[in-house]
């Protein structure tokens, strides 16, 4: 019997894996429908039934059982040998990141790698979906969320300072003084983030009764432009807005007293992966790159007000 497709094999082994269609597709950059298809191309290949589907979702079958536990260990060793044969491919980079960190905090800083790093092909590529890394395609992944990847190394960015952020303008026009103030002016959300709106108003002793937002969006980057739009108030991380605050487009609305620290940011990768000098002096360039200063990042308007 000629071998199904690799295609196919790493759609069945996502779907087992992950117990679902739907997350598979998101691993492997794929529709639902497209994983469903291969599943069935290799379902009919060999002419068994590897998933049990029913209204509660899908189960490997025996059968399938059977063929993960040998198929499984065939694609890790792929991926190994492939990891293996990479390393030997001395100047490339494949970086995978969450996708307001990329444009609005790496992007700014990569003449500095390049400065520093000459010899290494970096590719960049951004999107929402966490990066599987049985592909052997990417070598390190920029993730944003809770940290919860076991078997993977984790590394924070940086620890983020979570606050409202408005255009000096909207300040300025709306007389914003006091937390009780920001109940009176849009808001914009960004549904995305780790902490909301009303983490925020909890931690300043205000009654907050969440509503619906004058703007909401699923990118930092779209929130914060349309904080220097003028449109409402963000509530976003000071470090992927530094930019838009060294630049004056937008200022922070209080002191750092009314910020929420979070680590949200992180660097991912198979601590194989590690052994390679081409993640090791990525991981080490962004080490020093997240220490910058938050002065550095401060707005050139006037000081934000400040209360206890």
């Amino acid at each position: 019997m000629a071998l199904p497709p690799v295609t196919n094999l790493l759609a069945f082994e996502a779907v087992a894996r992950r117990r679902s269609f739907a997350l598979a597709s998101a691993e492997l950059h794929l529709t639902p429908s497209a994983i469903s298809h291969q599943v069935a191309r290799l379902e009919a290949q060999l002419n068994v039934r590897l998933f049990e589907r029913s209204a509660h979702g899908v189960r490997l079958s025996a059968a399938g059982e059977r063929y993960l536990a040998r198929v499984g260990g065939a694609l890790s060793a792929i991926t190994a040998a492939t990891d293996d044969l990479r390393q030997g491919v001395s100047n490339s980079l494949y970086v995978h990141s969450a996708p307001s960190i990329a444009s609005l905090w790496l992007m700014p800083r990569l003449a500095d790698f390049a400065r520093r790093h000459p010899g290494i092909a970096l590719t960049l590529s951004a999107s929402a979906t966490h990066s599987d890394f049985a592909s052997g395609q990417v070598d390190i992944d920029i993730r944003y969320g809770v940290p919860n990847w076991p078997h993977l190394h984790v590394q924070p960015v940086f620890e983020e300072r979570i606050q409202p952020l408005a255009s000096p303008a909207f300040i300025e026009q709306h007389g914003i003084e006091a937390p009780e103030d920001l109940l009176r002016v849009p808001l914009i959300q960004s549904v995305v983030n780790v902490v909301q709106w009303g983490d925020w108003f909890r931690s300043r002793r205000v009654q907050f009764t969440p509503g619906q937002f004058a703007y909401s969006f699923d990118r930092t980057a779209m929130a914060l432009d349309a904080a220097v739009q003028g449109l409402g108030v963000a509530f976003d991380s000071s470090s992927i807005a530094a930019g838009h605050l060294r630049d004056g487009r937008l200022r922070k609305v209080f002191d750092e007293r009314s910020c929420l620290k979070v680590q949200a940011h992180f660097l991912v990768c198979p601590q194989r992966h590690l052994q390679r000098d081409e993640v090791a002096s990525f991981f080490e360039w962004m080490r020093e790159h997240a220490v910058e200063p938050e002065a550095a990042a401060a707005s050139r308007g006037a000081t934000a007000p400040s209360f206890a």
